[in-house]
């Protein structure tokens, strides 16, 4: 059950992190800084990131007498997910100083910690199985 639960929660983290970059995909690609859904970049990062950040570790402690290599696959995708969207924070180029005091440097380390965490627990997860 608790196995079960952890898959469905990583799983909803994975859509989440597609849906951003969908999200994020769409406002590059036009002139306002929305894309199909009518949020912001601050916005977008704490409805749609911040979940996903946490997600994956909930799902780890959750499941954590249980063996489970697809589930550790899945906390590492999420770990690979969120560098990826860092890297595209950081050669994004930043919005005009006037609408955004966006600090690219600052948003990264706060995506890279928790993406390292999952690495690691993914990795835990897939050697204790």
């Amino acid at each position: 059950m608790a196995l079960t639960a952890a898959l469905v929660i990583t799983g909803i983290a994975i859509g989440l992190l597609l849906i951003y970059a969908a999200d994020v995909a769409v406002a590059m690609s036009s002139d306002s800084d929305y894309g199909f859904l009518p949020l912001d970049h601050m916005q977008r990062g704490m409805g749609l990131g911040a979940p996903a950040l946490i997600l994956p570790i909930i799902a780890f402690f959750i499941s954590l007498k249980e063996p489970s290599k697809g589930l550790g696959v899945m906390i590492i995708i999420t770990g690979i997910l969120i560098i990826l969207g860092g890297i595209v924070v950081m050669v994004n180029p930043a919005p005009s100083a006037e609408t955004s005091d966006r600090d690219p440097m600052a948003s990264m380390a706060m995506m890279l910690v928790p993406a390292i965490i999952q690495l690691a627990l993914g990795g835990i997860k897939i050697a204790k199985s």
